[in-house]
């Protein structure tokens, strides 16, 4: 999806969001069944609210950024009307609005922040919701309905391909059809095989059909960059089990390069006589691969004497540890190390990871690892006095360089801003409340155990979690 698509998605979602500020509070004064009641009537209305104002923008001619958010608010709204029901939650009652509209929204845009205890809150049923949402939001509403639009013999119109070619990101509108069933068979390729993996290593422990649910979970949020997990400590119960690490480590980094990325490497491969690689496709892997190798080695040097973190484990453990979160600190958000127990000078290099983000038609926020290569060229021929700025032999335009600059700038404005607003509102240290605003900025999803950082900071965080993601 483009920038100015998403932008609008943004816009839609934080005023979604917002409308629920007040709503939580009032619900602390109350309990039992009058909770429960003053809760569903309340739901009820803001509910049947949002829906009448999205009939409303559907019935006007949209374009196809308009389209993409509001399908996306009505997949918001539909996922937090399927968590309310009373079978969503393992008590048999309907939560909080506040937490179903958030956990819903949080599952859309792959970003993994959690109000409530993800395997003990939520029922099966609600894994499953939750589980979809991930899917969806993910692969993008409209390469889902497209797919099934296919599977039914039904033409998609130029329209339709439009939507479906700012929705996927591509750089051109040819061939996207072809390009989509590229995305769903990359899609069920990588996340089969890591659910085969993960459900073989989980069912030496546990039952074959909870093993395969776990399985199958934990590689579509894998793969997706959302950081869900069925576990209360995330994965850090394997943080020294190769098998689980590198698993998801490898569904993490495929689903952060993205579907451009992957597509490309695999006609490249195809060919007899291959030609060189994109200027894009070596951008986001010689970026990728240069943030991986320097958060590797940051995290063992400022963590090793840790003995809340790497130093009670072996040498073969450190090297495991420090590579997996030197993966999923950039997009994903699973942790087998406890981040509330790192230093503050490795909080401050996961800030810097979590900012930069995944690649352009990937599963991850951030302001892409193209923009950070961009900033990081014109900045090196600048000191060196170049009057064009060249990369990969070739001439950079200017309107990339400006593009690069404005995105990065309003991205740092932004989270700077919302760090403020939440110490004012919260009270909480700054370095942890800008941990929180940049995890939700690059739809991480992980806390460094932040307390007082209520529901109420984190929709303030995550109601303009879409506006960076380009």
């Amino acid at each position: 999806m483009d920038r100015d698509s998403r932008t609008r998605l943004s816009a839609f979602q934080g005023t979604i969001l917002v409308s629920f500020l007040q709503g939580g509070a009032t619900e602390k004064s109350l309990t039992g069944t009058e909770t429960r009641h003053k809760s569903a009537e309340r739901a009820g209305k803001i509910l049947s609210r949002i829906a009448g104002r999205i009939t409303k923008l559907a019935k006007r001619p949209l374009s196809p950024p308009q389209a993409l958010a509001v399908g996306y608010g009505v997949l918001i709204l539909a996922g937090t009307g399927l968590l309310m029901l009373p079978y969503a939650t393992a008590a048999g009652e309907s939560p909080r609005l506040i937490d179903a509209v958030f956990t819903a929204t949080s599952a859309v845009c792959v970003t993994g922040l959690i109000v409530v205890d993800t395997p003990h809150f939520w029922s099966p049923f609600g894994h499953g919701v939750i589980l979809a949402l991930i899917q969806v939001g993910g692969l993008g509403y409209m390469t889902v309905a497209t797919f099934i639009a296919l599977l039914l013999r039904r033409r998609i119109s130029l329209r339709e391909r439009v939507v479906i070619h700012k929705a996927v990101g591509m750089l051109t509108q040819e061939g996207v059809i072809r390009f989509l069933k590229r995305v769903l068979l990359i899609t069920a390729m990588v996340e089969g095989i890591a659910t085969l993996i993960l459900t073989l290593r989980f069912a030496v422990e546990r039952p074959i059909g909870e093993a395969f649910f776990l399985g199958l979970f934990h590689a579509i949020s894998a793969f997706n960059n959302a950081g869900f997990s069925l576990f209360s400590s995330n994965l850090a119960g394997y943080v020294a089990d190769p098998v689980v690490n590198l698993t998801v480590a490898a569904s993490v980094i495929l689903g952060g390069i993205g579907y451009l990325v992957i597509n490309e490497l695999l006609e490249h491969r195809r060919k007899a006589t291959p030609r060189r690689l994109s200027i894009h496709t070596r951008l986001v892997l010689g970026v990728t691969g240069g943030l991986l190798g320097v958060a590797f080695l940051l995290f063992l040097v400022m963590e090793w004497t840790n003995t809340s973190t790497l130093n009670p484990l072996g040498v073969s453990e450190w090297l495991l540890a420090a590579f997996f979160q030197a993966v999923t600190a950039r997009t994903a958000g699973f942790h087998t190390i406890g981040i509330e127990f790192l230093r503050e000078s490795t909080l401050f290099i996961f800030i810097v990871l979590m900012f930069i983000g995944a690649s352009p038609g990937g599963t991850g926020g951030g302001i892409k690892t193209t923009t950070c290569g961009t900033i990081l060229v014109a900045l090196w021929r600048s000191l060196r006095g170049d009057r064009e700025f060249n990369l990969m032999g070739r001439r950079l335009p200017q309107k990339v360089l400006n593009d690069a600059f404005i995105l990065a700038s309003l991205s740092f404005i932004f989270v700077v801003v919302m760090t403020l607003v939440l110490m004012l509102t919260e009270g909480y240290p700054y370095l942890f409340t800008l941990f929180e605003v940049t995890s939700a900025f690059g739809t991480v999803g992980l806390s460094a155990g932040a307390p007082g950082l209520q529901a109420r900071g984190h929709i303030l965080a995550i109601s303009g979690v879409r506006i960076h993601s380009t």
